[in-house]
């Protein structure tokens, strides 16, 4: 990803994934970053951030999104993510 908006490195939790950004009539696929992190200094919440390559998008202006979860929105989220993952594990495994 050429000009990228966040920093990607060995500790980056997602690199290179598949994304795809839709709007009003308009659909695109680019790769993808998506990150999580929490502040070094007195952490108050969870930074969950995405950016997908901005070259591979004609629609959508070069950004990142960040959305700022709570220790237990995280752990929602979390919980959700791990649903989903065991529903997807399952029907391929029929």
């Amino acid at each position: 990803m050429a000009d990228r908006i966040l920093t990607v490195n060995a500790y980056t939790t997602f690199d290179l994934l598949d994304g795809r950004v839709e709007g009003h009539g308009f659909e695109e696929e680019a790769m993808a970053v998506l990150n999580v992190t929490a502040p070094r200094q007195d952490p108050d919440h969870v930074d969950l951030q995405l950016e997908l390559d901005n070259t591979q998008l004609s629609d959508v202006k070069p950004h990142a999104d960040h959305v700022t979860l709570s220790a237990a929105e995280a752990r929602e989220l979390a919980a959700e993510l791990e649903e989903y993952a065991e529903k997807v594990e399952n029907a391929q495994s029929e």
